[in-house]
This record gives C-alpha cells, structure tokens and sequence, in this order.
C-alpha cells in the first residue's frame, strides 16, 4: 500500500488528475469500462467521474450503474481497501448522446456545466453492417450533441474524441493529422433525417466510396465535425487501431465483446468459422485495450497541461513495427491454445485454416460452411426442432466479409507524435501508463494464452474446471472429424470415377459406332449379292 501511496505521489499525470470532473461518453462499452477503472485506480484523488447512462431493459440509470461496478474488469479495484470511498466518484447521469442536449435533465445540466474539465467522449455505434442512418445519427450525431454540450463546460480544458485509424482506408499511410471528410457530416445528417430508407440503401455505396462500412465512413466525417470546434473546445483526436484484450491490468486476456478478433477466436473455436480469406504475411495491428486506456489518459493530460490554441491535436494509438504480430502468427497461436484449452461447447472440431486464394477459400466455406449447415439444419427439421445454422453461417459470412478488408489489405500508420508525449514522461507514469510494448514485456505465445482464456472465461462463460471434459468432446470431435474426412474422400473419389467413365463413355461412342460401320457390309453390295 505504501508503494502505492508513493507510485501515485510520483506520478505527475495522477497529480493532474487529482480533483479533476471527468465526463465520459460510452463508458459502460469495452473501452470505457477500463477507462473509468485505470483513473479510479491509478489516480485516486479524482474529483468525481460521471458516466452517461440509458435506462435500457427495464433497468434505470442507478440499476444499470450497480451491473456496471459487478463486472469482472473492477475485482482489483474492488480488492482495494479504499474501494467504497473511490466507487462514490462514480456519479451516473441519465441521458442518450443521440438526443439533444445528450438528452439531460436541467439540473444535470447545470452540474456539469459547473464542473466538468475533462471529456472523453467514446460512445459509438462500432457495428460494421449497420445502415447509414444509424450510423450517422449514433456517430455523427451524437458526437454534435456531445461538442454542443461541451461548449457551455466553464472549467474545461481537454476533449478527447476517440476514432479509429481505419477512419480514413484509402490513405495507405496515415499520419497524425487531420484529413479532408468527402462530404459534408451536417449535410449527411439532414440527409438521413428525411429520406426514405428504400433510396438510402441505393445511394449508400456511392456515398461510402472508399470506406469499407458505415462505421468507418460515418467515424470519418465526425472528424471533420469535431475539428470544427477547434476555436471553442481543447481538443484532440485519438485514433486506436484493433483494440484487443487486455495485457496486463486489470486483468490479463480480459474481454466482453465478440468485436474483431474475438469473434473469429470464439468462431474458429467451436468449428463454426473454418476457413477465412486473409494475407497471413501482413501485419495484424492490435493494441490492448489497456495500453489504449494509457494512452487515452495521456493524451488529456497532455492537451490538458497545454496553453490554449486553435489546433487539433490527433494521435495514432497503434502497435509498434518492431513488436506487431503478422495474421499467420497470431492465428497460429490462437489455435494453439485454442486446442490446449478448447471450449465446453463445440460445433464441431476447431480445424480449417486461413486461405491466401479466395478461390481456396470460396471452396472451403462452400464445403465446411454451407454444405453441413444446410445438412444439420435438415435433421433440425425432420427431429421437429428449429433449424438455425444456416442463419448463423450467413452471418458468419456477413462478418467475415468485413474482417477479411482488414486481413487483405496493409496500411502504415505513423504513431511518432504519441511515442514524444510518451517520452516526456518519468519512470513512475511511464510504469503505470504504459502505452506500448518493449522487449520485457512482449511475448507474443503468452499474450495470446491470455487471450484465448480471457475469451472463454468472459465471453463463453466458461471456467478452468470444465477444461478436461471440453478435451474429451474434442477428441471424439477429432475421430469423428477423421470420419468425416474419409466419407468425403470416398464420395468424392466415387464421384470422379463415376464422372470420368461417363465421359469416356461418350468420347468412345463416335469410335464405336464408326468401327462397327466398317465392318457391316454396303446395303448396295448386299442387294448385288
């Protein structure tokens, strides 16, 4: 504890926030859970944290706050001894980012107006197959109710609006600055507000252009929205790559979303996902979630610490070159593990691989996609039970097809503005913040370890006790999976056979039938006779 007492002392970013009226968008989403836990632990003297809350399923906004404060990712913080003085800092205000004003009572209002000196403002619609009127109203929308509301905070002096760096896919090397949006985010916005959904859809793809999805066209205009606000906010734009499970704190491996890697980690380990097109060479740009909290808090405190100015500042929050994995590695490691501890419940068994040919990989998801979701879906219905996995390898597919634009393609992404903020630090915020890897603490086999068992014990609910019976369903899967293979070889190999003699069969019959022409005698020679 007095290590602690000390470590915090030291810390010239924690004395920063000591005091200090946070407001935080999006914090009951994966990355704002980690964030409200590093500032309630890592810098104790905060004045007060407010997060804002929907009442959503019945639940209002002080139910919602107490599910918040069960979750896995506080059980450090909730180990501390000064727990229950830190979880009052935590102050929920009901509201919704979409609506006006973020849909806040007066008096709300006027508490944080009073306040509030600090914003992170994360809350987003991060679904990629979503429609463009969602996607605008959630993104761009409420991210202009939230600098709206910014505006009228008397004490602040650092916004921070969380993006992406694949806001802007046709820029193959992105930089830490701002880029042009190719439209207009307010003119987009009243589009969406009165057209009709049927012409929506029709014009989406030429509105997208060079976005892959909704999400990154609609992140990329809200840039362009927030910098407008550069004369009357503090502000500054970061841009994490694949956030990804946690490193080391709170909890190594932790995850609670089934977003990006997560998904095909859970997929490919139940046998649902068994082939994936992808460039295993290229490099898979994932930032823990907890180095991307790091460098999200020093990021306020730097534009925070800073005199007053007309500009942006933007920063990159990616991997660094010298310790990014390629796509091959890392799902070689995560099937590795994947079969060390494989899940209770199983499709079928997790094999298939990565295909660089998408010929190759049309094939294989025609075969071990297809083919045994429609087979089971059969027996569902002839046992009068429901079918559904051809549903889910729709889906599935749906899914694939936007993770896949990520594998396939290789951008550059420079984060050196970051790395000098991060620099300027001493040894106590550069150990408690850290925002990167270095050649201590990188080990690939062990990060992925904690990974595949933070995916099983958070998202597929399942704990180390069941591990020797998910073994046991895994190997009858594997003979089973042998079985399967040699009946398919069988059929396949009758199938060639069968096909090559009836086309033998037919290339003989012209030679046959000339032959026996030969050999019977001339209708007029028999007639002579």
């Amino acid at each position: 504890t007095v290590r602690k007492k000390d470590s915090t002392m030291d810390s010239v970013i924690a004395r920063w926030y000591a005091d200090q009226h946070l407001f935080i968008t999006g914090a009951t989403g994966f990355m704002g859970k980690v964030l409200v836990e590093k500032i309630l632990r890592c810098c104790p003297d905060v004045g007060v944290v407010y997060i804002l809350i929907r009442p959503k399923k019945g639940r209002d906004v002080k139910q919602r706050l107490g599910d918040f404060l069960h979750s896995p990712v506080f059980d450090k913080l909730r180990a501390q001894s000064n727990y229950t003085e830190l979880a009052k800092k935590l102050v929920a205000v009901a509201g919704d980012v979409t609506l006006p004003e973020c849909g806040l009572s007066p008096d709300d209002r006027r508490l944080l107006a009073d306040n509030v000196s600090g914003v992170f403002h994360m809350a987003a619609n991060v679904r990629f197959d979503q429609d463009l009127r969602n996607a605008a109203l959630f993104n761009c929308g409420g991210s202009l109710n939230v600098l709206e509301l910014a505006c009228a905070f008397k004490k602040l002096k650092a916004f921070v609006h969380v993006s992406t760096t694949y806001c802007h896919c046709d820029e193959l090397e992105l930089k830490e600055k701002l880029y042009p949006a190719p439209h207009d985010a307010r003119h987009v916005l009243e589009l969406v507000k009165w057209m009709g959904q049927d012409l929506l859809e029709t014009i989406t793809p030429n509105l997208l252009k060079n976005s892959p999805n909704t999400y990154a066209y609609t992140k990329c205009l809200t840039e362009q929205l927030v910098a407008e606000y550069k004369d009357k906010l503090p502000l500054a734009i970061a841009r994490p790559s694949i956030v990804a499970a946690c490193h080391k704190e709170p909890i190594p491996g932790w995850v609670d979303n089934l977003n990006g890697p997560t998904g095909i980690v859970i997929g490919a380990g139940k046998g649902v996902i068994r082939t994936m097109w992808c460039n295993l060479e290229l490099q898979a740009d994932f930032v823990p979630v907890d180095m991307a909290i790091n460098a999200l808090v020093v990021i306020a405190w730097k534009r925070g610490t800073r005199p007053k100015n007309d500009e942006v500042d933007v920063y990159n929050i990616t991997s660094s070159k010298d310790y990014c994995l390629s796509w091959g590695l890392a799902l070689d490691l995560a099937r590795k593990h994947v079969m060390q501890y494989p899940f209770s419940v199983m499709l079928w068994y997790p094999g298939g691989s990565a295909k660089k040919s998408y010929l190759a990989h049309v094939m294989a998801m025609f075969f071990f996609h297809l083919v045994p979701a429609y087979l089971v879906d059969f027996a569902l219905v002839l046992t009068r039970n429901k079918p559904f996995l051809v549903r889910t390898q729709r889906r599935i597919q749906n899914g694939l097809k936007v993770l896949q634009y990520y594998a396939l393609r290789s951008w550059t992404f420079h984060n050196d503005k970051l790395k000098e903020v991060c620099q300027e630090l001493g040894d106590a915020d550069r150990e408690t913040f850290y925002t990167e890897w270095n050649d201590e603490s990188f080990d690939a086999d062990k990060y992925m370890l904690n990974y595949v068992l933070g995916v099983r014990k958070y998202c597929a609910h399942e704990e180390l006790d069941t591990v020797p019976k998910a073994r046991r369903t895994l190997r009858r899967l594997y003979y089973l999976d042998i079985m399967k293979n040699i009946i398919l070889a069988v059929l396949l190999l009758w199938l060639f056979f069968h096909v090559a003699t009836k086309i033998l069969h037919i290339v003989d019959a012209p030679f046959v039938l000339l032959s026996e022409s030969h050999l019977q005698p001339h209708p007029a020679t028999t007639k002579n006779i």
